[in-house]
């Protein structure tokens, strides 16, 4: 049975994506705009790097979002705002009204404080489902 809780660490470049269960497994999602990609669009103007990045921040966040939709209760965490503009950003739209969405600060982490984090989380605040 697939789990109804998912933490997820995440910053504006990455989001380690970790279930509420027994397993130990971390799924990744990646931003499309690197380091990389941001100095190529730099050297073509300010402007259109900025726009660049909007854009491919837009279908990182839109990625998230459709994996979150799966889920009843997330929790997102790290060390940047990306958090809360994601957050910001699934409840405006209605999809996702019934999923309970909370953001926590958090340092950069290794695989097993992500894991632990969750689990701590969880465990602290247990929640009803009502289906």
């Amino acid at each position: 049975m697939k789990a109804h809780k998912l933490g997820i660490w995440m910053d504006h470049m990455n989001a380690h994506l970790i279930e509420f269960s027994d397993s130990h497994e971390t799924k990744t999602v990646h931003s499309k705009f690197t380091h990389e990609a941001k100095e190529h669009s730099l050297g073509q103007g300010e402007n259109k790097m900025h726009t660049k990045e909007q854009h491919q921040q837009a279908e990182y966040y839109k990625s998230l979002g459709e994996i979150i939709k799966n889920y009843k209760e997330v929790v997102l965490f790290g060390p940047t705002d990306a958090k809360v503009e994601l957050k910001n950003l699934l409840k405006k739209e209605h999809g996702f009204a019934a999923i309970k969405i909370v953001t926590e600060q958090a340092d950069k982490m290794t695989d097993n404080q992500e894991h632990a984090f969750v689990h701590s989380y969880f465990i602290k605040h247990p929640t009803a489902l009502k289906l």
